[in-house]
C-alpha cells in the first residue's frame, strides 16, 4: 500500500495508538456501545472520519470562570 494513501480503517490496535488510550478501553467503549465502529463477521474496525466526528464532540468548552474572569 502506498505510504502517501491515508487509511481509512483502523483497527482496534491501530485505533489504541491513534487516541493514546489502551486497547482494553477500545473493546470496553466498543461493548458498551460508546464509540462509532464497524463490525465485519467477526471483525472490529473503525472509519478515521467517524472517529474525528466523534472525538470534537467531546470536546469540552472553557467556561469564564476557569479561565478565571468572573
Amino acid at each position: 500500500m502506498d505510504n502517501n494513501i491515508k487509511k481509512q480503517f483502523l483497527s482496534p490496535q491501530e485505533l489504541s495508538a491513534y487516541l493514546g488510550l489502551s486497547l482494553n478501553t477500545i473493546y470496553s467503549w466498543v461493548n458498551q456501545r460508546r464509540i462509532p465502529y464497524i463490525k465485519v463477521s467477526r471483525l472490529v474496525k473503525f472509519k478515521v472520519s467517524e472517529i474525528d466526528e466523534w472525538m470534537r464532540g467531546m470536546r469540552v468548552e472553557p467556561t469564564d470562570l476557569l479561565r478565571g474572569n468572573t
